[in-house]
């Protein structure tokens, strides 16, 4: 570290004249200006194929944007720590989402087990709550895992709204580990190239009023993060939620 001195006009005016004369003379201490070489040509990026026409619909929806307001819920202070998670899944089983998607349609052996989950405690597939501030509205977002019976997980974000609680996020994938970072929700999954893994960044968009895969990579795995276990008993908001051993891989969509 450098001290931070005051230097006055003709002390400036001092030193940029010693180094000017310096500089003129050389030094003669192996200290002179060398080159670095030719700067390399900046190449614009062109455009393959202007013919083409552009395409004007998505091959496949993927549940971005989809959202739904839970019907029967209430949240008392707008705090979703408020709520049970349990309600809330077995609620959104009677949502309307916002727009046809179909990503996160839960298969009928898993509602079964959600809605048995007060007689059958032990086979609920609803696991533990985290809590974050994911739309930076200053208010903790919840995020539910549901542990389907074909090996995928259900991620769904759920926050409080003027009047009752919205689902943002809601989407199912062979997972290898469901992480929070800052106001993402980054989900590993794996690829079908072996020694590699999908990871992609949901993050909330306040013009669609829902979290979006902001960033979406194919990356050589993480080594030292086992796909096993299972989150604390309290869980922290900066843990790692890390499903059951998973028994298929659905790929990506």
């Amino acid at each position: 570290m450098r001290p931070h001195h005051r230097v006055t006009r003709h002390a400036k005016a001092a030193l940029v004249a010693g180094v000017g004369a310096a500089l003129l003379t050389g030094c003669g201490t192996g200290g002179e200006l060398k080159t670095a070489g030719r700067a390399p040509t900046a190449i614009g990026p062109a455009r393959l194929w202007p013919q083409l026409p552009p395409a004007s619909a998505a091959p496949y929806d993927y549940g971005e944007g989809a959202t739904a307001r839970i019907p029967g819920i209430t949240v008392p202070h707008d705090d979703v720590h408020e709520v049970d998670p349990v309600a809330v899944v077995l609620a959104d089983l009677k949502a309307t989402t916002s727009r046809s998607s179909g990503s996160d349609e839960l298969p009928a052996d898993t509602v079964r087990k959600i809605t048995a989950c007060r007689t059958a405690p032990a086979a609920c597939p609803v696991l533990q709550p985290y809590y974050r501030d994911l739309t930076g509205d200053g208010r903790d977002d919840m995020v539910v895992g549901v542990r389907r019976n074909d090996g995928r997980i259900s991620v769904r974000v759920y926050t409080a709204e003027p009047g009752g609680l919205t689902r943002i996020m809601a989407v199912s994938d062979s997972v290898i580990s469901v992480e929070l970072a800052g106001r993402d929700v980054i989900m590993r999954v794996p690829s079908a190239i072996a020694g590699y893994e999908y990871r992609t960044a949901w993050s909330w968009d306040d013009h669609q009023r829902a979290m979006l895969p902001t960033q979406d990579e194919i990356l050589r795995k993480t080594p030292g993060v086992a796909p096993t276990g299972r989150p604390s008993a309290k869980p922290s908001p900066e843990a790692t939620m890390v499903p059951p051993p998973v028994t298929a891989s659905a790929g990506r969509r």
